[in-house]
């Protein structure tokens, strides 16, 4: 946003040299008065007026009262107002118009990964994360985890608001009756039977997480920015690990389709993993985010049947599973960012909606995990007991997580990869080198097409 900003005021200092070049000289002006160091650095006094927008969703709205009255507190003539309103239904509003429409809040949430794509928009403004982050305290290495996700050329664009990444659920009676047990990693070589392990690797969400088990690059940009994919490679050029986690997701394939189960089917397979999870079931661990504990705890015997683990529960020729470190961010509206006064109000509103000190609060309202509280103090607080496993599960698994890809043309590896591993059922690979041979062809598709 600042871009345009800085064009037009060029535009106007040329003006200027041209019409005072036309021009007498002007009379000699009084001199200004000087400004010390002190008045400069001043912030801004709560005596200015200010009006605010922030969007919520609806079960977050208590905590953002909350929030709000304590940022009021500093700042008594501020007027700061909620847009009830869904996040991804806010950001449809934004790319259907822009940052100056005003159903657009001053104050949003935000996917990390659409981060590259509002700073393309310049929906954007920049933020002081650094500063917010030494008030807050906790974060070990800012910009080795969410908040340098956030940084675009140098500027950060959004705060951490929570990370997020996959966890695994068990079915502990489920588990009992299979006769296996659960508190040792489930690995997926060893899977004979469709049932136990419910893994729905065709899609990319989830399928990462065996990707990335072995290093395996679906997309990423070598030192020079150019693209690559490692699904591009012959199959004797792939390296041993990468190679067994092909082998190993081709087997687990093979014992779905040899029992004729819909998993690997995009519209049935999720209800034949919920149905098959549930308690009487012969489904014993499955994969999923925080966001989907209350409706698994439900399928587990409304949470009495329930465990939950990190994703390392599950193991793929020997290597664990593992996702992103994925999250949301708050961002600033980029309409406000030369308005000094509304940026520091901002500023502070974001900081009192992610203070730690209310970290329980922010949890049992939006469900959101802070990246900077540890599991030790979710632990201590009144939270239940599934909250407390499901928050040091997602704390465990996201420390152990790669960063998650963020640049738009990712965005082409979703389909290309869900096209690939469904091309199975149909053309039936005898073996993993063949079944590989479809996720080439697809991925060098999509590698032409840049």
């Amino acid at each position: 946003m600042k871009k345009k900003v800085y064009v037009l005021l060029a535009l106007i200092l040329v003006l200027a040299i041209v019409s005072g070049a036309c021009s007498k000289p002007a009379e000699p002006s009084a001199p200004a008065a000087e400004s010390t160091p002190e008045s400069q650095e001043e912030p801004t006094t709560s005596e200015e007026p200010v009006s605010l927008t922030v969007q919520a969703e609806t079960a977050w709205v208590p905590h953002y009262v909350k929030a709000i009255d304590r940022v009021l507190s500093v700042y008594p003539n501020a007027d700061i107002t909620i847009i009830e309103t869904g996040a991804f239904d806010h950001l449809n509003v934004i790319d259907a118009t822009d940052a100056t429409n005003v159903d657009v809040a001053d104050v949003f949430a935000l996917p990390a990964d659409r981060i590259y794509g509002l700073s393309n928009s310049e929906v954007l403004a920049g933020i002081d994360s650094p500063a917010l982050a030494a008030d807050l305290g906790g974060f070990a290495d800012f910009d080795a985890g969410l908040g340098g996700n956030f940084k675009i050329d140098g500027e950060y664009l959004a705060f951490p608001y929570n990370i997020e990444t996959l966890i695994s659920f068990v079915n502990v009676a489920n588990a009992e009756a299979e006769g296996i047990d659960h508190t040792a990693p489930f690995e997926l070589n060893d899977v004979t039977k469709p049932e136990p392990v419910l893994l729905p690797a065709f899609d990319a969400w989830f399928g990462v997480a065996l990707t990335n088990s072995a290093e395996i690059e679906l997309l990423g940009k070598d030192e020079s920015g150019a693209l690559f994919s490692d699904m591009t490679k012959e199959w004797a050029e792939l390296e041993p690990e990468k190679q067994a986690a092909i082998e190993s997701l081709y087997n687990y394939w093979k014992v779905q389709y040899d029992n004729n189960t819909p998993l690997f089917d995009p519209e049935a397979g999720w209800g034949f993993i919920d149905d098959t999870f549930a308690t009487g079931g012969s489904g014993v661990i499955r994969i999923d985010g925080p966001w989907g504990t209350a409706g698994i705890s439900e399928q587990a015997g409304n949470g009495a049947d329930l465990e939950i683990y990190p994703l390392s529960q599950i193991t793929v020729a020997g290597k664990p599973l593992t996702h992103w470190k994925g999250g949301w961010g708050l961002g600033i509206n980029s309409r406000i960012e030369e308005d000094a006064p509304k940026m520091e109000v901002a500023h502070a509103l974001i900081k009192e909606i992610v203070n730690p000190e209310y970290a329980v609060d922010l949890f049992k309202a939006t469900g959101k995990i802070l990246e900077n509280v540890t599991a030790e103090a979710y632990a201590e607080s009144d939270l239940s007991d599934v909250d407390k496993k499901v928050i040091a599960s997602v704390i465990a698994s996201y420390e152990e997580a790669p960063a998650r890809p963020l640049f738009t043309e990712w965005g082409s590896v979703w389909d290309t990869w869900k096209n690939s591993i469904l091309s199975w059922n149909a053309q039936t690979p005898e073996s993993p080198e063949e079944a590989y041979k479809e996720i080439k062809a697809s991925f060098d598709a999509m590698m032409s097409n840049f």
